[in-house]
């Protein structure tokens, strides 16, 4: 099953005081705007999404249609194909895509132990 790129999406009470410490590890900006609330930070092929106010709690990201620089796959599977993919293996889902579009879309899965998984396509 290919995914597309991965990251951790962090829910953030500061997002300039969390840019400041993970900036201290060696990240730096990729894409975002800190004054809407969200940015997207790399080191090497890690990648971190700051998100003030936009979830409860942290989220495993992935990215159908991405690499890890945010840059359109030539070939890639659908968001709408996966969902079906884990569906047909009994996944619940809190949220899905609509099966009738194409481009974006996303759905989120929520693992055992209460943990979300978005696959966040945008392409």
């Amino acid at each position: 099953m290919q995914l597309g790129a991965f990251s951790i999406s962090l829910a953030v009470k500061d997002i300039k005081a969390s840019k400041a410490f993970y900036e201290k590890f060696g990240f730096q900006s990729m894409m975002g705007e800190p004054e809407n609330n969200w940015l997207i930070m790399k080191n090497g092929d890690h990648v971190i999404g700051l998100l003030q106010g936009m979830f409860d709690k942290n989220i495993l990201t992935f990215n159908p249609g991405w690499d890890s620089n945010a840059k359109k796959l030539e070939t890639f599977t659908d968001v709408r194909e996966l969902q079906r993919q884990l569906k047909a293996q009994g996944v619940t889902f809190a949220s899905e895509a609509d099966e009738n579009t194409t481009g974006p879309a996303s759905f989120v899965a929520v693992d055992p132990d209460g943990n979300s998984t978005l696959v966040d396509q945008h392409v």
